[in-house]
């Protein structure tokens, strides 16, 4: 028997607030943007939507250093701003997710600012602070965006714990005072009305009992061994459920690292009480390997898709703030823009678990090309760009081309609304540059286009609305070595839907098991027009032709 849940059969759309819509006129966006553009979000048919941090900080890592949760970063907004969102997403028919930053704060949280000041604070054992070991860090550990996870404080002689920036010193889930605080202020989030959370980097909240070192290291390495999913952290995801997740029909969606089929399963079957499911990353994080990989990307999704079935469930995506654009990743940003992002549109829509698009996704925005380092604003591709040039004696060319390849910043430029000088997103200068190509992508020129990019998702969550084979089916691979072409049915009581996309620029035979009778079957959506009276047992596909047919069995006599 299926297990029905709204999450499963919904639609979820990323908002990243900095970048969606700026409706005071400072560069920046904000909530009442957000508020703005509901009914764009509605028409477009998605109705769960995950907003990135808004909450107060100093801004070292765009909102992932939290200063006080409880508060809305002024340059977002207020409170009731938020309250009033929230009310009219739901008025709407839509429901809102909040970005959880649990397994760290900033360095100017209350908490931390007092944690520093004596080792025999209240609030110490709040974060993690170990001594020095033979002159140096604790341990060997490298944090994201820091050669070394180790800060030392001269107030205390001590040194701090950070899986990413120094300003962002992590928390020391091992105290249940903290844990007890954190659960508090996640009830008070909830008593808002709102519907769940996005965990970030909840893979971290247990490390390796003693914060060993990593063995042979000569330098230091991001210990993936002993930095996350530490002997407690189901434990943690337990007492979390139990404690406060539990009393609200809600959803969560862990940022979980290095998952496989089976832990995804241990943390996220139903009965397991912990998270409702994990964003799915092996596909975006092997980009290199399976953007331009058909065959790999087909292994990897199929893997997942049999792996999961009625047993847990997964947040499928192919970009979001921390990754590249899926249309210049995965598709082709130039000849067939349109074509490759209703591909991967297509793909995504009819994989089982509750498919993420990311803002702009549904007009086909690309990655951006800036000239030069200065236009860039994320940490993270600053400090890269930084070590190769000033540490490994690259040259500034070769720096900029692979971090454009790469850089979170690709994601962040801002919603292009339409052709004006600030693509309709700001009256002014914007806090991060605009793609030039707003002049041809914009979501005013799709909206007009019956035929385009957007009317295509439209079309896409619309069928998936309708057909819940797209949700609930079974999956059910075809030419399973086939170099090029990607094929699968979904099939969910008499409902089964066929799938047939070719994920290349060139133009392969597709020749289809016998076992496929196409016999009046029902084409429900493509992306090239069609002429039905096509034999598609044996013919030539278009560059990135997507096509979803409905099967109908064949009558016994």
């Amino acid at each position: 028997m299926t297990d029905s849940k709204w999450w499963k059969e919904s639609v979820a759309y990323q908002i990243y607030p900095r970048s969606f819509y700026d409706s005071n006129g400072d560069g920046i966006g904000d909530l009442p943007g957000i508020l703005q553009k509901l009914d764009y979000l509605k028409t477009l048919g998605v109705d769960l939507l995950w907003l990135n941090p808004i909450y107060a900080s100093p801004d070292a890592d765009n909102g992932y250093d939290i200063s006080d949760y409880l508060a809305i970063q002024p340059q977002f907004g207020t409170m009731a701003d938020v309250e009033r969102m929230i009310e009219e997403a739901h008025r709407r028919g839509m429901r809102i997710i909040m970005d959880l930053v649990i397994n760290h704060t900033s360095d100017q949280h209350p908490w931390f600012v007092e944690s520093r000041k004596s080792k025999d604070k209240p609030y110490r054992d709040f974060y993690i602070w170990r001594d020095g070991k033979d002159g140096r860090e604790p341990n060997n550990w490298q944090a994201h965006f820091n050669k070394s996870a180790w800060t030392f404080d001269e107030q205390t002689n001590q040194y701090y714990l950070h899986t990413f920036s120094p300003y962002q010193p992590d928390l020391n889930w091992e105290n249940p005072k903290l844990r007890a605080a954190l659960y508090e202020m996640i009830e008070a989030w909830l008593k808002k009305d709102i519907d769940g959370f996005r965990l970030d980097a909840i893979s971290f909240i247990s490390k390796a009992p003693g914060f060993p070192d990593h063995p042979g290291a000569d330098d230091y390495i991001f210990d993936r061994k002993n930095m996350i999913h530490g002997p407690e952290y189901h434990t943690y995801l337990r007492e979390l459920y139990q404690t406060v997740l539990s009393k609200y029909d809600i959803v969560t969606v862990g940022e979980c690292l290095d998952l496989t089929v089976e832990s995804t399963i241990e943390m996220a079957a139903p009965e397991r009480n912990e998270l409702n499911m994990p964003f799915l990353f092996e596909h975006i994080s092997e980009t290199i390997k399976c953007g331009k990989n058909p065959q790999r990307l087909k292994e990897i999704l199929t893997r997942w898709q049999l792996g999961l079935h009625q047993k847990a469930w997964s947040g499928p995506a192919f970009n979001n703030h921390d990754s590249p654009r899926v249309v210049s990743t995965f598709g082709n940003e130039t000849q067939y823009r349109e074509a490759s992002a209703k591909l991967f549109g297509t793909l995504l829509l009819t994989l089982e678990g509750t498919p993420f698009i990311y803002q702009g996704e549904e007009i086909g925005m690309t990655n951006v090309v800036f000239s030069t380092i200065a236009d860039y604003r994320d940490i993270d591709t600053l400090n890269t760009h930084h070590a190769l040039v000033e540490e490994k004696g690259v040259d500034s060319v070769t720096a900029l081309a692979t971090i454009h390849a790469t850089s979170r910043d690709n994601a962040r430029t801002p919603m292009q609304w339409d052709d004006s000088p600030h693509v309709g997103f700001s009256t002014v200068e914007p806090w991060i540059k605009v793609n030039p190509n707003y002049t041809t992508i914009n979501v005013q020129q799709s909206i007009a286009d019956s035929n385009s990019i957007f009317a295509y998702y439209q079309k896409l969550i619309q069928l998936r609305k309708t057909h819940l084979s797209l949700v609930y089916g079974e999956y059910e691979l075809f030419l399973e070595n086939h170099p090029e072409i990607y094929c699968f049915a979904r099939t969910w009581d008499d409902d089964r839907l066929l799938v047939i996309l070719n994920c290349t620029p060139r133009q392969p035979v597709l020749a289809l098991p016998a076992a496929i009778e196409l016999a009046d079957s029902e084409l429900l959506i493509s992306n090239y027009p069609v002429d039905l009276a096509d034999n598609l047992h044996l013919r030539v596909l278009r560059p990135y032709e997507a096509r979803v047919y409905r099967l109908h069995e064949p009558v016994e006599l």
